[in-house]
């Protein structure tokens, strides 16, 4: 080799860290096994996949530990740590475990859902579509580069666009993958003309580079700047349902399987929060003027909206308990954005984000552990309307204690303290930031959300109407009910968990 060419060589080849990327990569390579290996199964032996799939999120989420010791990167540019495409920090560990958690539970809710399926779902497809989603998604908080960001915002797009429409021949799933598919593409494709613009005028994509090259642009990029910065976030506001954003959230989360209305709730808000945590703090924090009072009147804007679109779902007797939980996560969406705002404020922008991350915790267990107890009354009341939870109690009493308890978990109160400690934790971080408006509007908004949750809650406490049957309650369903619950119960105990094990070290 040339004495030209051997130089070139090293700064092109480089070693990659196959425990940094194992997570993300584990998923992606069970997912594709489980699509080839439904090629040669035969119909009979096709739930094998499913556990295959449960299986191979476990061994993902197992592959965090060894993580721990510490900050692992990889694909960086050369003679420069720093600027890194992927690395595997305590933020990234947080964040893997609640997508890869929530991909889990959603796992273990699709194999009932999927065997009780009348109109036969392709499982082979399916569980192939779950799992490069939920890999893409383990993917983004890892990245540190705009172009890694967004080819992992889509890969954990893509496919869920198809599992919200996998259901053949239904209209109201089609509709729906059609409303979520142009909507999200209409907003990465402004988020790549942000990109674009912020490539234009720092001339790098690696965050850290950008952080310092920003604040340095010529007088005449400003504006450039700017525009780039809000352009780069409205693809992961979308990602997160904030208002305006949110129009596709109640009519995908009716229209699609109930595990992937459950999966998006959860994992879609996990991907587009640790993006904007990612674009501001880390990429943008110079330009906190811009993208801060953005975000606080996102967060107002979008609490309020979704506890009122909530509360308007009441004014007919038939609405959907999914639909309600639509407008629920629109809501707790606001609640999430709160500590992201409050991080161009605050001394402590670490503390901020932590916040973030803390009630992203407890909302992904409680949440899921709704939509658990929806698949069990979906079992038999095919509409899942919310009277359709009267009197639960008398025919499954474990199942409402559950479900009330998540909901007072969501509301804020006792016995859920873990959901009152998460609330208290975003409140205290707008007040110490000097938002105290937000915190206001804040505090009025779980006033407002505290009426649908109460009013569900003592549904399922009241004489029953008609007989909801008493079934056999699948394992799977089992488990996630059991493992969301245990979860919500012991954090309730010790809610100081959350916030040391939320304590991020992005910084």
């Amino acid at each position: 080799m040339s004495s030209l060419a051997q130089p070139l060589a090293e700064s092109v080849v480089q070693s990659v860290d196959w425990l940094a990327i194992a997570p993300p990569t584990i998923t992606a390579v069970v997912g594709l096994v489980v699509l080839v290996a439904d090629l040669f199964l035969q119909d009979a032996k096709k739930a094998l996949l499913g556990w295959v799939s449960v299986a191979g999120l476990a061994a993902s989420a197992l592959m965090l530990l060894p993580l721990l010791d510490g900050d692992r990167a990889t694909f960086c540019l050369t003679g420069d740590a720093t600027a890194c495409s992927y690395t595997a920090d305590r933020f990234t560990l947080v964040i893997q475990f609640l997508v890869l958690g929530g991909a889990l539970l959603a796992a273990l809710l699709s194999i009932t859902t999927l065997k009780d399926a009348d109109k036969g779902l392709p499982e082979g497809e399916y569980w192939f579509l779950l799992l490069s989603s939920a890999a893409g998604a383990a993917l983004l908080p890892a990245s540190r580069d705009l172009a890694t960001l967004i080819v992992a915002l889509e890969v954990a797009s893509l496919p869920a666009f198809a599992l919200v429409g996998i259901r053949h021949g239904d209209k109201k799933s089609a509709e729906a993958a059609l409303k979520f598919f142009l909507s999200s593409v209409t907003a990465t494709a402004v988020s790549l003309m942000g990109v674009s613009f912020v490539y234009a005028t720092t001339g790098t994509l690696y965050l850290t580079e950008i952080a310092d090259r920003i604040q340095h642009v010529d007088g005449q990029f400003h504006t450039l700047a700017q525009t780039g910065v809000v352009l780069t976030l409205i693809g992961f506001a979308f990602k997160t349902a904030a208002v305006p954003f949110h129009f596709w959230v109640p009519d995908t989360y009716v229209g699609a399987p109930l595990p992937i209305a459950a999966y998006l709730s959860v994992v879609g808000k996990a991907v587009g929060f640790s993006g904007l945590i990612l674009v501001t703090v880390v990429a943008f924090p110079s330009y906190a003027d811009v993208w801060g009072p953005a975000l606080a009147a996102l967060a107002a804007l979008t609490m309020t909206v979704g506890n009122l679109g909530a509360l308007r779902q009441q004014a007919t007797r038939a609405y959907s308990a999914v639909r309600l939980l639509a407008w629920s996560s629109v809501g707790q969406a606001g609640y999430l954005l709160v500590p992201i705002a409050a991080a161009a404020y605050s001394k402590d922008a670490q503390k901020s984000i932590g916040s973030t991350v803390a009630y992203a915790l407890m909302y992904a267990a409680v949440n899921l552990g709704a939509f658990a107890v929806a698949a069990l009354v979906g079992r038999s009341r095919a509409l899942n309307r919310v009277s359709d939870y009267r009197g639960l109690y008398a025919s499954n009493p474990l199942a409402a204690l559950l479900l009330a308890f998540f909901l007072l978990c969501l509301a804020g109160l006792p016995p859920g303290v873990i959901g009152l400690f998460a609330k208290v934790t975003v409140f205290s971080a707008a007040v110490d930031a000097g938002l105290g408006w937000l915190a206001v509007v804040m505090a009025v908004n779980v006033v407002i959300a505290l009426f649908y949750y109460l009013q569900w809650t003592a549904l399922l406490f009241r004489a029953p109407e008609g007989e909801h049957g008493k079934h056999r309650v699948p394992a799977p369903l089992t488990a996630a009910l059991a493992l969301t619950g245990a979860l919500g119960i012991a954090l309730s105990g010790a809610p100081q968990l959350v916030l040391r094990f939320a304590d991020t070290g992005l910084f």
